[in-house]
């Protein structure tokens, strides 16, 4: 079975490398034909799903796991149904409907939405594909890191530390089945939220599942009030060093990252650059930190600025 997503670039961050003295590394998630990771999980997901049987893809999404799904879709030569909430922008359900898939904005909120796709995807012959909660997701989205094992031992620049932003942990539980499979258990994770929308945070420090009680940041694709039973599962059995930035930070880092490698990514993907950016203490003992440039759909350059 041939993945839908490519092999993506492990570029050196030479400015932030020489801000840090560390050498940063970054692995260029948003160059995939998705504009994220998304399609990595999502589109092994959408792949065996089809072989087993289904003719029609129906996924609740804020933005880019809909627009994975959609792309896979495409590729596959399926019917896709992409369920957004009110909150999702015009701009980014344009997109989606764009590559040929049915946009449907229902619910106030994502649980709303949710709600309707699994309903729609009781059907005959339609799946349900969730935006994180998976284990297709994990194992899709562990194989960036195959490729980054692989690309930092041929640089000479073996990674100690991976930063990485959380919404529903579906990248966290990826990057770290990849860790540990390449025997790199003892690599920490440095786990990056907003605020308000910190839900992987407060679990931790309940020691147990909580949800939030709503999501306050601006950082929406981040917005999972209840962390992936899985990607909390994690911190039992991993160091994950929790780190939590503000939407100001995240979309500061998004505008610097934009001027320093000339491209652009959405204010979820700014938080673990933040983690760089503001030189964060759970940085500092570590010498090649590896940051997922996770992309995102959902940004321009007016919506920076804004």
């Amino acid at each position: 079975m041939t993945p839908l997503h490519i092999p993506t670039p492990l570029l050196e961050h030479r400015a932030l490398s020489a801000a840090l003295d560390k050498r940063v590394l970054l692995k260029m998630e948003n160059s995939q034909p998705s504009g994220s990771f998304k399609l990595r999980g999502i589109g092994l997901l959408c792949q065996r799903a089809v072989a087993a049987g289904a003719d029609h893809l129906v996924c609740p999404s804020g933005g880019n796991a809909g627009f994975a799904a959609a792309v896979a879709g495409v590729a596959l030569g399926v019917r896709t149904t992409i369920l957004v909430p009110q909150t999702t922008s015009a701009a980014v359900r344009q997109k989606i409907a764009d590559i040929g898939a049915t946009v449907i904005v229902h619910g106030a909120v994502w649980d709303e939405t949710n709600l309707e796709a699994q309903r729609l995807a009781g059907a005959p012959g339609a799946v349900y594909v969730p935006p994180f909660d998976h284990p297709d997701i994990w194992e899709g989205n562990a194989s960036m890191i195959d490729e980054a094992v692989a690309q930092s031992r041929a640089m000479d620049a073996e990674f100690d530390v991976v930063v990485c932003s959380v919404g529903g942990g579906g990248l966290m539980s990826g990057v770290l089945q990849g860790l540990h499979r390449h025997g790199l258990a003892k690599v920490p994770l440095i786990a990056v939220e907003t605020e308000g929308a910190a839900s992987l945070r407060a679990s931790m420090r309940a020691g147990a599942l909580v949800s939030l009680p709503a999501i306050t940041s601006l950082a929406t694709t981040l917005g999972a009030k209840r962390v992936a039973a899985e990607a909390y599962a994690w911190t039992g059995r991993h160091s994950v060093l929790s780190v939590v930035v503000s939407d100001a930070q995240a979309v500061a880092a998004a505008r610097r990252f934009a001027d320093d490698m000339r491209v652009l990514v959405e204010p979820a993907c700014g938080a673990a650059l933040a983690a760089g950016y503001e030189r964060v203490d759970e940085l500092a003992r570590f010498r090649r930190p590896l940051f997922i440039v996770c992309g995102g759909i959902g940004v321009d350059l007016a919506a920076l600025a804004a």
